[in-house]
C-alpha cells in the first residue's frame, strides 16, 4: 500500500468503485435515504484513506443527516457511524488537517436547521461527546454561548429523536472510545 494511502477505517464499508465528490451529487434532496447514507459512508472511507480525516468526518455528518426509518438494509449493514467518527478522530495521523472536532460538533449542534433539526442536532451532540473522550486536549469554544448537554441528556434525546437502538450504538462507541 502506498505510504500516502491510509489503511481503511474498520467501521466503514470499502467502496466498490473509485469515488469522488460527484458520487454524492447523484442524490437529489428528496432521495437521501438508505442509498445516500451508504454512499456517504463509502465516500467517507475514500476521504479517510486519502488522508483527509476532516473531510471524511464531514461526509459522516452527511450520513447522519440521511432520511432513514431504521429498517433500511444499508443501516442494518452499517449502523449509525458513531464508532467510525470516534475511530477517525483517534487515528488521524500527525500533520493532516483534522481541525477541532469538539468545536465543530458544538457549533454544528447549536446551528442546526431543518429537516429533522432535533434528530440531527442531538446526533451532533453525541459526536461532540465522543470528541471530548477521544480528544480531551481539544478545548470547546468559550465564545459560543450554548448549554452543553450531559451524557444522560444526549442519551434521552437520542432515544426520543433517533432510530430504534441508536442510543445503544452511540453508547458502545463512547465506551470503546474511553478505553
Amino acid at each position: 500500500m502506498p505510504e500516502s494511502v491510509l489503511p481503511p477505517c474498520p467501521h466503514l464499508p470499502l467502496p466498490g468503485l473509485e469515488l469522488d465528490w460527484r458520487h454524492l451529487h447523484l442524490f437529489q434532496a428528496d432521495k437521501r435515504g438508505g442509498r445516500f447514507y451508504f454512499a456517504c459512508l463509502e465516500y467517507g472511507q475514500v476521504l479517510w484513506q486519502r488522508r483527509l480525516p476532516a473531510r471524511a468526518m464531514l461526509c459522516l455528518d452527511r450520513a447522519f443527516g440521511a432520511d432513514l426509518r431504521g429498517d433500511e438494509p444499508e443501516l442494518q449493514l452499517c449502523p449509525a457511524p458513531y464508532a467510525a467518527m470516534a475511530w477517525i478522530m483517534a487515528h488521524a495521523p500527525e500533520g493532516v488537517f483534522l481541525g477541532n472536532p469538539r468545536v465543530h460538533f458544538q457549533h454544528y449542534a447549536g446551528r442546526m436547521n431543518e429537516p429533522r433539526k432535533a434528530q440531527r442536532a442531538w446526533r451532533s451532540w453525541a459526536c461532540w461527546a465522543l470528541a471530548r473522550v477521544v480528544r480531551p486536549q481539544d478545548p470547546g469554544d468559550p465564545r459560543h454561548e450554548i448549554q452543553e448537554p450531559t451524557l444522560d441528556e444526549i442519551a434521552a434525546a437520542l432515544t426520543a429523536h433517533g432510530l430504534r437502538g441508536e442510543v445503544d450504538v452511540w453508547r458502545a462507541a463512547l465506551e470503546k472510545a474511553g478505553q
